[in-house]
């Protein structure tokens, strides 16, 4: 029976293609110059030239990158190949893995959740549960550990609820609550997937159904979803590893907040711009999930649980907000998200005051290796915390035109 339910799910997920995909993509006339954070400006030939040159240097096989002026996208431009066995280009449209910036698409939803009384962010998880968390098959490895009743959505999408990344990770590949609930910031995927179990249960409803009708049909995300259709397979992009080599799409059949999504450079670009702009959420709203939940003292996000502390990042005051990460800067407030995945390598940061952003999507596990080249060229930001996020630094001169 599991099998063929699991054929069905299969077939369903690639013949269903919701009606908001027939729509047309909405358009974006690319600037001839685009302002950065300083007020200067670099025109249209100096973004791609900076671009070209620095996927050259680090073997990077397609971006995507997306430009933000006064909070809305100016420049939307795909460079190098979709499928390199095919020459088929990248383009702003072809399907891309969104790894983990599904996790901030979640965290908006969860915050309209929030906005309608839905969920409440201090209220314990378990409370929306039907029976007490380790009585879960998920979460009988809490049994024991009392701690799992002050867990709440505010620590699960601050990343302060003491799980681990991803408990198959940790030696004896069981999730435990590893440092008092909401004491610290700890990235966890596993935090994520137990709020999509609560929302979930809350709503009575799917987290594919809780997406489409709240997050990506209201933003025109044609082209997104949180699993794979049919209609991805005419223009979609394969993953490459380090060596260029390809590692196929991801055609993911379960919703997963943690990772799952599929999307554009042109939709996530959309997603930004409404993030930017505060649509489907009241200034209150929008202020909340921007305000710093946790301050971060971690010589490094990753490994998550590493007890190595640091003042080092306390001059941009980074820390952690509800589903992104927060930093101060000369220019002001900036909100930022990575996502990671072999073949997959994702960035976007937005600065609040001078409404300057942008959004980096890479088919590549070379992808990282760029971020901060385009970053201090097409941004002038030296700002953005790539050490300890764990990517390399790079002087601006390499990816000079």
């Amino acid at each position: 029976m599991k099998t063929l339910a699991f054929i069905l799910a299969f077939a369903f997920s690639l013949f269903s293609v919701s009606c908001s995909h027939a729509q047309e993509p909405a358009a974006f006339p690319n600037a001839p110059t685009v302002k950065r954070l300083d007020g200067s400006t670099i025109t249209a030939a100096e973004i791609d030239a900076t671009v070209s040159r620095a996927m050259q240097n680090a073997k990077v096989t397609g971006v995507g990158l997306a430009i933000l002026n006064d909070g809305r996208v100016v420049y939307l431009k795909s460079y190098g190949q979709r499928d390199v066995s095919s020459a088929k280009p990248l383009t702003p449209d072809s399907i891309m893995s969104a790894a983990s910036f599904t996790k901030v698409a979640f965290a908006y939803l969860v915050m309209q959740l929030v906005q309608d009384g839905v969920i409440e962010l201090n209220k314990p998880v378990y409370q929306y549960l039907s029976k007490p968390l380790p009585e879960l098959r998920e979460y009988k490895d809490l049994a024991g550990d009392h701690r799992w009743k002050k867990i709440t959505p505010r620590m699960l999408l601050s990343h302060t609820s003491g799980f681990p990344n991803w408990r198959r990770f940790t030696p004896d590949q069981e999730l435990h609550i590893n440092f008092e609930p909401g004491s610290r910031y700890a990235y966890s995927g596993e935090g994520i997937a137990l709020l999509q179990f609560v929302v979930e249960s809350a709503t009575k409803k799917s987290l594919e159904d809780l997406m489409r009708e709240k997050v990506f049909e209201p933003l025109n995300m044609t082209r997104t979803s949180m699993t794979w259709h049919l209609s991805y397979e005419e223009n979609h992009a394969e993953g490459y590893d380090e060596n260029e080599q390809s590692l196929g799409p991801q055609r993911r059949l379960i919703a997963d907040a943690a990772g799952s999504m599929k999307t554009t450079p042109r939709d996530f670009a959309l997603f930004l711009q409404a993030i930017a702009n505060g649509q489907q959420l009241r200034t209150d709203t929008l202020n909340l999930m921007l305000t710093p939940q946790t301050r971060i003292k971690s010589k490094h996000q990753f490994p998550t649980l590493s007890p190595e502390i640091t003042d080092e990042n306390d001059p941009i005051k980074l820390s952690y907000g509800l589903g992104w990460g927060l930093y101060s800067s000369p220019y002001g407030e900036a909100f930022f998200k990575e996502g990671h995945d072999d073949g997959w390598h994702n960035y976007c940061v937005y600065f609040r005051q001078p409404k300057i952003g942008m959004v980096i999507m890479t088919n590549s596990s070379n992808g990282e290796t760029i971020y901060d080249a385009l970053l201090q060229t097409l941004q002038n930001n030296n700002f953005t915390p790539l050490e300890w996020e764990g990517f390399p630094r790079r002087s601006a001169s390499e990816a000079q035109p």
